[in-house]
């Protein structure tokens, strides 16, 4: 009897995973592209500057996760950094990818959670790259252009980047 329960609740869990999938990364993560009409160097060192300024704790005093940014490594193609929640202490790492095209920076972001058990977020891992570019006023640049969706970011279309 506890055999065929077992098996049971394995195929359901399966079925739940599966089904999850096709909607959803099955580790909570977001991948998102940009395009900006300025030079990626511009982006790129407007974005550090951003993490640089939201380093320390006193943004996250109104509830707020614009906080406890950290850079790990940055060069004139790529960023790497964490966020830590300043509740429960999580740590997501991120990184940020550039190329320049014509007369325009085209960027990727990328942010996972840390903890290998995490599958949904609320839409943290898109906060927290969303947050930078939003911080560093990017999204307001010529040319601004963003690509992301619920099936490559967990939980995108529900995030809510003032409490994330």
């Amino acid at each position: 009897m506890h055999a065929k329960f077992a098996v049971a609740c394995g195929l359901i869990f399966g079925c739940v995973v599966l089904g999850y999938g096709f909607q959803n990364p099955l580790h909570a993560s977001c991948k998102v592209d940009w395009t900006f009409g300025i030079s990626c160097k511009e982006v790129n060192t407007r974005i550090v500057n951003q993490m640089k300024k939201w380093k320390g704790p006193e943004n996250c005093e109104g509830g707020g996760e614009k906080c406890l940014y950290e850079v790990i490594f940055s060069n004139a193609t790529y960023i790497k950094g964490t966020h830590t929640t300043p509740v429960k202490k999580y740590v997501d790492t991120f990184t940020f990818t550039f190329v320049n095209a014509n007369l325009t920076c085209k960027a990727e972001g990328f942010s996972s959670s840390d903890v290998w058990y995490a599958v949904l977020d609320y839409g943290t891992n898109y906060c927290n790259i969303h947050n930078l570019i939003e911080g560093a006023e990017l999204h307001k640049v010529k040319g601004y252009t963003k690509t992301t969706s619920d099936s490559i970011c967990t939980q995108y279309s529900s995030a809510n980047c003032t409490v994330y």
